[in-house]
């Protein structure tokens, strides 16, 4: 039997503003072939995961907080409770807008990294409206900062 503990999980901090800590699959100590799943805390005001799309099918399940998800040309709020469907392909993005954190439970098929996780620690995930689709009129900017040198 494997078991895994949350807080025994170091997990991965992003420029974005964001805490990942892999649960199944990827560099989770339980693995899958099917599918990967995490756990992740958007800081408030801002913390965000940027605009990007794979080919995983995925779903986002909000644990607690308040949050704007942009998907392909929607945007609305997702909140405490709420799960969205995102169709492989399709550019995405959640931006926490309340002012605590943002937790919630991603879960993808099939397992693995996916790209946009590579690119954002070494600053060349590509720009909304730039080098990939925009995001849709009104939404929260896209964070493309690159890491701090440490």
């Amino acid at each position: 039997m494997i078991v895994t503990d949350l807080s025994e999980i170091e997990g991965r901090t992003y420029p974005a503003r964001r805490r990942t800590q892999n649960l199944a699959g990827g560099a989770a100590p339980i693995q899958t072939g099917q599918f990967s799943m995490g756990y992740v805390t958007l800081d408030p005001d801002g913390g965000q995961v940027p605009w990007h799309n794979h080919e995983q099918v995925e779903v986002y399940f909000v644990i607690s907080g308040k949050g704007e998800m942009c998907l392909g040309e929607e945007m609305r709020e997702l909140n405490t409770g709420q799960a969205v469907h995102i169709p492989p392909g399709i550019f995405h993005q959640l931006t926490n807008v309340g002012e605590e954190p943002l937790y919630f439970i991603y879960c993808y098929g099939p397992a693995g990294d996916v790209d946009h996780w590579k690119q954002e620690l070494s600053g060349t995930l590509p720009k909304e409206g730039i080098d990939v689709p925009p995001l849709p009129a009104g939404a929260r900017p896209q964070c493309t900062d690159a890491p701090e040198v440490k």
